[in-house]
């Protein structure tokens, strides 16, 4: 009996004053910052990259180190993460995507994203229609799936343990990590707030340019144009920190990448383009937009800076020109309908610009055009280049060139 009082006691020393009671406020800052950037690292790197994407093959022993952590820090189980992420990229921006501020409104991912994957985990057709494919061994079955919140549960018993009281603090953060980064940053803001390299279909952007603080999934714009990438960074000012992560594991041979985005290649130029040509445009279609963006973006300063050396007082012209720079990028349909009318003043003001705009809508139709053979597309894509080259626009011109000097 005294044994026990003793041990009772012991317990409950340690839960109201902690193993780490002399932890300072800053060791228990970065205590917590390192723990919940583990969990960000796993989600990010297991649930996301591994699992729902297959863009890398992890060992037993990352795999394994993952799935418990993630049991500890969120709960969550796998194959409800899985399915419902896969349903989001099939489904992305419609009234079937578990989570797109487009259709729900920002609000509520921010507020309600956590109720809103809960609703999803519930439907047992998105379970079984995208969760193949995931983890179905004893562990999962008998321990991650079954007790999913016994381990956040035994988080808050050692966090207490280590911190005493200030722990239930420590835990709080730890819990709301996800939620509040993952759930209603990436999943609200990262398809409503941001900048664009690519024109994807969707809304996504990209948070920031360095995907530090949520390991890399602030570069939403980036992952969904190339969703089996296993590095999410494409420009050289972006920084994925969980592609760090992942290198150093394949080096350890603890993980191996399957695939990354596809980077244009460029040759020598071909006299003429041909089915190669195509094959690498096509591959490379969204890098190939992005590239003539910049030079509709360019041509639209050119103008600008034209109207203000000629002293221009015309407000509405560069007004016009401005919102141009903005917006003549972008594919049609991704144009607010407020701007339209100001955007084609400012095309019909400028030849150039129109011609612009024209050649980027034909050369969009050679991958939008679902019902034309792939010899008449190889056609199409040389009198676009000869056109290109005979239109007195020295960018259109380059461009041209570069595109003949594409290969895969």
């Amino acid at each position: 009996m005294t044994v026990m009082t003793t041990l009772w006691d012991t317990l409950i020393s340690w839960l109201a004053h902690g193993l780490l009671a002399e932890a300072t406020w800053w060791q228990i800052l970065l205590f917590t910052l390192i723990t919940t950037h583990i969990t960000i690292s796993a989600v990010t790197i297991f649930l996301h990259r591994a699992q729902s994407h297959r863009a890398l093959e992890l060992h037993a022993i990352p795999s394994h180190f993952f799935r418990f952590w993630l049991w500890l820090g969120t709960g969550m189980v796998t194959k409800e993460f899985v399915a419902i992420h896969r349903k989001h990229h099939a489904k992305c921006e419609t009234i079937e995507d578990p989570h797109s501020p487009q259709t729900r409104g920002l609000k509520a991912l921010l507020l309600t994203g956590v109720e809103l994957y809960r609703a999803e985990s519930k439907n047992l057709e998105t379970m079984a229609k995208f969760g193949h494919g995931t983890p179905d061994d004893w562990m999962e079955r008998n321990v991650y799936s079954r007790f999913t919140w016994q381990g956040v549960g035994l988080l808050l018993i050692l966090d207490l343990a280590l911190f005493g009281a200030i722990g239930l603090t420590v835990w709080a953060v730890q819990m709301l990590w996800i939620p509040v980064w993952a759930t209603g940053v990436i999943n609200g803001i990262g398809h409503y707030w941001g900048y664009r390299n690519f024109e994807v279909a969707d809304a996504s952007t990209n948070v920031t340019p360095w995907g530090i603080l949520i390991g890399g999934e602030e570069l939403h714009n980036n992952h969904h144009t190339y969703p089996t990438s296993a590095k999410f960074s494409v420009k050289p000012f972006e920084f994925d920190i969980a592609w760090g992560y992942i290198r150093a594991l394949e080096m350890m041979g603890l993980a191996k990448v399957r695939k990354t985005a596809p980077q244009l290649k460029l040759g020598a130029i071909k006299p003429q383009a041909d089915a190669k040509t195509l094959e690498a445009i096509i591959a490379n279609r969204y890098e190939v937009m992005a590239k003539y963006a910049k030079e509709l973006r360019t041509a639209c300063a050119v103008e600008l800076q034209h109207l203000k050396e000629q002293g221009a007082k015309n407000s509405v012209r560069l007004a016009d020109l401005k919102l141009a720079k903005r917006w003549l990028h972008r594919d049609d349909e991704k144009i607010p309908e407020a701007v339209r009318s100001q955007l084609a003043s400012a095309v019909s003001d400028s030849p150039k610009l129109a011609k612009l705009v024209a050649m980027r809508e034909e050369l969009r139709q050679l991958w939008t055009r679902t019902n034309v053979s792939a010899e008449q597309l190889v056609v199409d894509l040389q009198a676009w280049c000869k056109k290109a080259e005979a239109s007195g626009i020295v960018a259109l011109e380059q461009f041209s060139m570069k595109l003949r000097a594409a290969h895969a």
